[in-house]
């Protein structure tokens, strides 16, 4: 098993966050990094169609690649799909879920916001989670359909525009009786490359909390033992497309990543 590859499974190249943590706690270890950018963005999708597409995607893969571990590093799948993916399969799964049980421990307005995709935010999975975490707090949800697709513009490019951001993200910040918000959940894995942009429109200071660490730490605890020999050259990628364009393969080269043949 210590020589088999974990997969980093996302919407898109949002999960890059996830992989670069996973980096610095497993640096012994082979990535395999799967975009499945033909089913992005993933709020747009039906919930049973959604399930039924990242299973049957999972099963080529593990036939295929026969990795060790999978970390799904896309909160929208994850909220959704993981009964399904665990049901199925017999290797471990990671998932990612909003980071509301330390938002409500690190809080001290009690104002805490959580920005997901419109998936997340519907699910009851993350209502339980204010329930069971955070009921002395007020949580806002704030779901939007762009900010991904916003990420992925900004990662390829290096633009975004200040004022669309602020649209997307605005009702984050609440003022009540005397308090602020001062916690921000960033509940998608896209979102953490906009973070310093967020900082930049923000009306007041806020702690961004991005999950990434904890997944990696996870996955860490899953994989104890490291692997016999150490990987040489480039991590893979796959896109379930089938291909990236020039800006897309050049930013993953920079990840350490290289299509797949």
């Amino acid at each position: 098993m210590s020589d088999r590859p974990v997969i980093v499974f996302d919407s898109g190249i949002g999960g890059l966050t996830v992989l670069r943590e996973l980096r610095v706690v497993m640096p012994d270890r082979r990535f395999l990094y799967v975009a499945d950018d033909a089913g992005f963005p993933y709020g747009d999708w039906e919930e049973a169609a959604l399930v039924e597409r990242i299973v049957a995607l999972f099963d080529d893969l593990l036939t295929e690649y026969d990795p060790a571990l999978a970390v799904i590093a896309c909160n929208t799948a994850s909220t959704l799909v993981m009964p399904a993916l665990r049901a199925r399969f017999s290797i471990p799964f990671v998932g990612t879920v909003p980071a509301i049980k330390p938002a409500a421990e690190r809080t001290r307005s009690g104002l805490v916001s959580v920005l997901a995709t419109p998936g997340t935010v519907r699910r009851d999975y993350t209502r339980g989670l204010i329930d069971q975490f955070a009921r002395e707090c007020h949580v806002r949800l704030v779901g939007s359909a762009r900010l991904a697709p916003m990420a992925e513009h900004f990662l390829r490019t290096g633009t975004v525009d200040p004022e669309e951001l602020l649209a997307e993200a605005g009702d984050c910040f609440l003022e009540q009786a005397g308090q602020r918000t001062d916690i921000v959940v960033l509940a998608c894995t896209h979102y953490p490359f906009l973070a310093n942009a967020l900082r930049k429109v923000a009306p007041w200071p806020v702690d961004w909390l991005d999950p990434a660490e904890a997944i990696a730490r996870q996955a860490l605890k899953l994989l104890p033992e490291p692997p016999a020999t150490l990987p040489e050259g480039f991590d893979r990628v796959i896109f379930t497309s089938g291909s990236a364009d020039h800006a897309t393969r050049r930013l993953l080269h920079g990840f350490g990543l290289e299509t797949a043949a």
